[in-house]
């Protein structure tokens, strides 16, 4: 397995990755990541930040994204992060959110977020360790596709803040190697 920037070359890959989650997931990704027009956009446009997907062999099994937000806020990036049921408990979530980290972090970006739904332990407990901290609970804010309410957790990570952690996990190590 590796992690490369999505390119037009893993469109079909990454349609057919989300293409086959559970419905359930689907739920909870904010774009329309079936439609095939979008997915290509990705890859074809020049826009700040990056996505990027897991690859074995020829298949997609995760994918994540650094989307900066805009005005005056366009020194935070939110993360989207997705992984295959059959990855997940493997440690590609990790990899994942590391590799946005370290990217995000070397192009000059100073906070991170990333909402979750509460229910998803593994994915805060994932966040947390790479020195995300709760900074609000929004209660009963999303419906999912049955039609009942669930809460939303919106995670941030404060580079300044949390830099002596990461050295901890590791991290300043990556952001070195990639700056070299």
């Amino acid at each position: 397995m590796h992690v490369e920037q999505l390119g037009p070359e893993r469109c079909d890959a990454l349609l057919a990755f989300f293409g086959s989650l559970p419905e359930g997931d689907l739920t909870f990704i904010k774009e329309e990541v079936t439609d095939p027009d979008t997915v290509r956009s990705w890859a074809t446009t020049s826009a700040p930040g990056g996505r990027w997907v897991a690859v074995e062999g020829d298949e997609v099994t995760g994918y994540v994204a650094v989307r900066p937000l805009s005005g005056w806020s366009d020194h935070v990036g939110e993360v989207r992060l997705v992984v295959s049921p059959a990855s997940r408990g493997t440690g590609l979530g990790r990899t994942l959110a590391r590799h946005a980290l370290t990217e995000a972090v070397s192009s000059g970006l100073s906070k991170l977020v990333v909402e979750i739904v509460a229910e998803q332990g593994a994915a805060l407990a994932l966040f947390t360790e790479l020195g995300f901290s709760g900074e609000a609970l929004l209660r009963d804010h999303i419906r999912d596709r049955n039609g009942e309410l669930r809460d939303l957790m919106v995670l941030a990570h404060h580079v300044d803040e949390t830099w002596a952690g990461m050295d901890t996990v590791g991290i300043a190590e990556e952001l070195e190697a990639s700056a070299n």
